[in-house]
C-alpha cells in the first residue's frame, strides 16, 4: 500500500492507495498548531492504524507547503509552524522504522496528475498552480525533479521576463514578494496577482471571480484587462516551456477554472516559442483537492 499525507496549516489528510493506484482509505485530522511532538505522534498513529487495517507496512510520503533544506533536512514552512526548522522526515522515519519521502505540495500536485491513467505515457509533465500563489512541479518519467537545493519547480520565484514586463506598459507595477525579492512572477500570474494587477491599473479592488464574470458579460474594462493578462500569461508560459519543454502542462488552483485560458493559450503561446518548437498540451487538473495526498503517496512509486 502507498500511504500519503497532505499536511496543511489546519488539517492533515491521509490517503492509502493500492498497487493499482486506487484509493482504499481516507482520513482527516487537525494539524497540531505548534506542538511538534504531537505532529509526529499524529502521523505515526495513522501509519500504525492503517498498517494494522491492511496487514502490511505501507510506504509513506508527505506533502507539505514548504521545502526541505538539502544540507540538513530541516523544513522551511510558514503554514505549518510545528514543522518549521524541524527534521520532520528523519524524525518520522525514526518513529515508524521505515523510509519516508517528503516533498513540496506543488510537486505532489504535479506528481498526482502525472500518474493519472491518461498521462502515464507522457515523459515530461509540468504542473502549474494558478492559485493564491503561482508555483509548479516538474515530473520526468514519473518522478519529481527536485534539484540540488530542492527548489526545482519553484517557478513563481523566477522574475518576470522582459517582454511580459514591457507588455504591461509604462505604468507596470513592481510588486514585492514574500521571498524578499521583487518582480517574481508569483505576484503577476497567480489569482492574487490577477487581482493586484487589476487594482493597479484600474484603481479598484475586485475579486478574480467578479472580474471574470464582468469579462463574460462583455464589460469593456474587464475585457481589455483580461486580454492584457492573457497575453502576459502566454509570454511567461512560453519562457517556461522553452526552458522545460514539457509534453503536457496541467493547470491547477482557482484561476485554472477560467476556461478562457484553455481557449487562448494554444493561440497565443506559439508566437513566443522558438520557431522549431510546438506548444505542449495545456489541460485542467483532474484530481483537484485530492491531488496533494495522491501525489504524496505516489512519491514512492517506481515506474
Amino acid at each position: 500500500m502507498y500511504y500519503g499525507f497532505d499536511v496543511g496549516g489546519t488539517k492533515i489528510e491521509f490517503g492509502a492507495f493500492d498497487s493499482e493506484l486506487k484509493r482504499q482509505a481516507t482520513e482527516r485530522v487537525p494539524t497540531p498548531g505548534d506542538n511538534y511532538e504531537q505532529l509526529i505522534e499524529t502521523l505515526a498513529a495513522l501509519v500504525a492504524k492503517y498498517d494494522a487495517q491492511f496487514g502490511c507496512e505501507g510506504t509513506v510520503g508527505i506533502g507539505i507547503p514548504g521545502i526541505e533544506k538539502a544540507e540538513d533536512g530541516t523544513v522551511l514552512t510558514v503554514n505549518v509552524p510545528a514543522a518549521k526548522g524541524r527534521t520532520l522526515r528523519a524524525d518520522l522515519e525514526a518513529k515508524i522504522g521505515r523510509a519516508v519521502a517528503l516533498n513540496n505540495d506543488a510537486n505532489c500536485f504535479a506528481l498526482s496528475e502525472a500518474w493519472d491513467e491518461e498521462l502515464q505515457g507522457e515523459k515530461v509533465v509540468l504542473g502549474l498552480i494558478l492559485g493564491t500563489g503561482f508555483g509548479g512541479g516538474i515530473i520526468v518519467d514519473g518522478k519529481v525533479v527536485s534539484g540540488k537545493n530542492n527548489v526545482a519547480g519553484e517557478l513563481g520565484h523566477m522574475r518576470m521576463p522582459i517582454d511580459a514586463w514591457l507588455h504591461l506598459g509604462d505604468n507596470a507595477p513592481i510588486f514585492d514578494c514574500g521571498c524578499e525579492k521583487k518582480g517574481c512572477i508569483d505576484n503577476y500570474l497567480s489569482g492574487r496577482g490577477f487581482e493586484m494587477l487589476y487594482a493597479h491599473f484600474h484603481g479598484e479592488e475586485k475579486k478574480a471571480i467578479d472580474i471574470i464574470n464582468a469579462f463574460k458579460a462583455g464589460e469593456k474594462t474587464e475585457s481589455e484587462f483580461v486580454d492584457k493578462y492573457m497575453e502576459m500569461l502566454a509570454m511567461v508560459f512560453a519562457g517556461l516551456f522553452t526552458g522545460i519543454d514539457p509534453d503536457v502542462v496541467v493547470l491547477g488552483g482557482g484561476l485554472s477554472n477560467f476556461e478562457y485560458i484553455y481557449e487562448e493559450m494554444p493561440k497565443r503561446v506559439p508566437k513566443y516559442l522558438l520557431s522549431i518548437a510546438n506548444a505542449p498540451k495545456i489541460i485542467k487538473a483532474k484530481h483537484g483537492d485530492s491531488g496533494g495526498v495522491r501525489g504524496a503517496a505516489f512519491l514512492n512509486i517506481q515506474r
